[in-house]
This record gives structure tokens, C-alpha cells and sequence, in this order.
């Protein structure tokens, strides 16, 4: 049985009240006499609302690339699914050329495929440097490399990280994507599939 609305909204509220507080340790304390540490926390929080309104975008665009229609996050939102497409529809498609030669970019590429097309390219040595929304972009070394997949939010992140784990770009909520180095010689010199165009 899924937990209530209540109280995942209450659950919610604790978290987003707790980064706040990490962010900001002495904020609480300051708030018991300095007028002005109310700014404080009116720009903490609208920094807040920005962040997760970019989380928001990211996990639409991330349920697009996963195949589901516009109607069903229309209605998961509460909105017809033209409002959806209108509002969240204006992400970048990965269409683009890569910027130089040495970069090839995997496209398309969804939630199911991607990371089976990655660690077919590692193999031939390739690995990601930046993503967007159906696609990797990667270049060649003359070593194999390996690709992660986490949940953004996963804890296990940082400790990773310490097992020589490099994160690609930035989180494409609820993602977060790494790539290492085995170390091993390349199984075969080429470009990465026939995923390119």
C-alpha cells in the first residue's frame, strides 16, 4: 500500500526544511533575533522553489525519454495534456551535431537502452561527457571504460565518487551518471555503433 498524501507531503516538507537547515546552519539560531535573517530565508526558499521547479522539467523530460505520453503526466500534474506539452515540452532534443570530430554523440538513446549502448561504446573505449534528452555524448580513449546509472538522490553517490567514479555534467533528475576507467586495452577501434546520426 503507497503511503498517504499527507504524508508525503509531510515527509516532503521535512526534507526540503532539513537541506534548507544544511545549507544554512546558523539561519535558526539567527532567526530567533535578527529581523533580516528572514531575507535570508525568503531567498533560501525561493532558491528552493527554483531548484525543484528544474527538478520538475527534468523529471517530465526523464518520463518523455521513458516513453510515457503526454497525456498520462498531464494527468499525473493535474492539467490537460496539451498544458503539459506547452509548459514542459520545450526541452532541447539532443538533434544537434556533436561540437567537434573527435565526439560522437549516441542518439537516440532512451531510459531502457542507453545504459546497454554505453557500455557497448566503453568497451570500444568510448565514454559519455555530456547527455541530454535522447542521447550521450562521447569521446574515444584507448582504454575501456565503464558507465553508471544512479538515482540522483542515492546516497551512495559520494562513495562512489571515492572509487574513482567521475560524474558526467551536471544531474538529469532523477539521474545522476558516471564513467571510469578499467584500465583494460580496447576490444575494438571504431565509433561507437551505428547509434551516431
Amino acid at each position: 500500500m503507497s503511503p498517504s498524501p499527507e504524508w508525503v507531503d509531510d515527509a516532503l516538507r521535512h526534507a526540503l526544511s532539513d537541506a534548507i537547515a544544511a545549507v544554512a546552519p546558523s539561519l535558526a539560531e539567527r532567526l530567533e533575533h535578527e529581523p533580516n535573517s528572514y531575507l535570508d530565508l525568503i531567498d533560501l526558499t525561493a532558491r528552493s522553489a527554483e531548484e525543484i521547479a528544474q527538478l520538475l522539467q527534468l523529471a517530465v523530460t526523464s518520463a518523455r525519454q521513458a516513453g510515457v505520453s503526454w497525456e498520462r503526466i498531464g494527468q499525473q500534474l493535474g492539467m490537460s495534456r496539451q498544458a503539459a506539452q506547452q509548459r514542459f515540452g520545450r526541452v532541447h532534443d539532443g538533434i544537434d551535431s556533436p561540437p567537434s570530430a573527435e565526439m560522437r554523440r549516441l542518439y537516440p538513446l532512451t531510459a531502457f537502452d542507453e545504459m546497454d549502448e554505453l557500455a557497448a561504446a566503453g568497451r570500444a573505449g568510448w565514454h559519455s561527457i555530456g547527455y541530454g534528452m535522447y542521447f550521450h555524448d562521447v569521446i574515444q580513449s584507448d582504454e575501456q571504460w565503464e558507465h553508471l546509472r544512479v538515482v540522483a538522490f542515492a546516497s551512495s553517490r559520494r562513495a562512489m565518487e571515492s572509487e574513482g567514479w567521475q560524474r558526467i555534467g551536471t544531474m538529469w533528475f532523477p539521474w545522476a551518471y558516471y564513467a571510469r576507467s578499467t584500465g583494460k586495452p580496447v576490444e575494438s577501434n571504431g565509433a561507437p555503433g551505428d547509434q551516431t546520426r
